[in-house]
């Protein structure tokens, strides 16, 4: 009988994956160009190496036993791993990422990102760039995680982990806004807690995909509507389906138009101070996204929501 260590590798990792992502033996020996016993065959040798059993063999579809579903998760991890120390072996031999990830928070202006983006490609450096659409705590996970290289838009509970360092992009003032159809437009100010309670809330879901994530200016008991972004956000408070606060640059032209209307609360408004983070590298693409954000400009860019996409 094989080892485990002998067993487990990266391509058996891969296949069992596959397995998981096409959701039955059939279709993943389809997929790998396998026939299906011998797939099965595969399996089984893993199964016998470990002495656990992977897959639940009553169903039709291959659906993993908690063992099993612990060793796709394992796997997947190791696999980035392998994936990381290529891409690290590469970055020393040329100075270049492979890949280059930033995630961008929704109260960042995506206009600006495509500017920078674009002035980026200018270079022709050999790095593939993405971009990662995040909100709240989860723009700072993703730095933390190891799935981006740049966090654009993060707190300043950023600094407070190891290896991860800061620069402050500006403030962001927020103001409570409500379409004018809206049954709080006309409510005497400021608005009290009791008041605020009594209407539905429009709230951006954090992207987090640890823990509770964050939320801000919510009151216990108070309905909720719950959407994707900070542009979401805003639509839904353009038609009158609630009521919340949002970035004042983002809602100036519409207070300015009357499609939406600022009203005082008893809360003090909110100010969001925000950051961008990163960890320590000394890749080329790293330090050309570093060098752009030293630009006030720049980080006025990045706060300014109202520019045009």
């Amino acid at each position: 009988m094989q080892s485990p260590r002998d067993i487990l590798t990266p391509d058996t990792l891969a296949m069992l994956q596959t397995i998981a992502a096409t959701g039955s033996f059939a279709a993943a020996a389809r997929e790998l160009n396998l026939v299906p016993s011998t797939l099965s065959y595969r399996v089984r040798q893993i199964e016998e190496s470990l002495d656990v059993l992977l897959y639940d063999r009553s169903s039709r579809r291959a659906v993993p036993t908690e063992a099993g579903a612990e060793l796709l998760r394992e796997g997947a991890r190791l696999l980035t791993e392998i994936d990381a120390v290529a891409n690290r072996v590469k970055r020393v031999a040329t100075g270049w990422e492979p890949q280059f990830t930033v995630a961008v928070d929704s109260i960042i202006a995506k206009s600006t990102v495509m500017e920078l983006c674009e002035g980026f490609f200018a270079q022709s450096p050999p790095t593939r760039l993405r971009l990662r659409d995040e909100t709240l705590s989860g723009t700072l996970e993703a730095l933390t995680s190891g799935q981006a290289d740049l966090a654009i838009g993060v707190g300043p509970e950023a600094s407070g982990y190891a290896g991860v360092q800061t620069r402050v992009i500006g403030t962001a003032p927020f103001v409570y806004a409500v379409a004018p159809q809206h049954p709080l437009a006309q409510a005497p100010e400021p608005l009290s807690d009791a008041t605020l309670q009594s209407c539905r809330a429009v709230a951006v879901a954090d992207s987090v995909q640890r823990g509770a994530g964050l939320t801000y200016g919510l009151l216990q008991g108070q309905d909720v509507f719950t959407v994707a972004s900070m542009q979401a956000k805003l639509d839904a408070q353009l038609r009158g389906l609630g009521g919340g606060n949002v970035p004042l640059a983002m809602a100036a032209p519409y207070l300015a138009s009357g499609r939406l209307v600022a009203k005082r609360t008893e809360r003090a408004q909110r100010q969001a101070t925000v950051y961008y983070a990163w960890r320590g590298s000394k890749g080329r693409a790293l330090q050309w996204w570093l060098k752009q954000l030293e630009s006030t400009n720049t980080r006025a860019a990045l706060l300014d929501v109202r520019r045009p996409s």
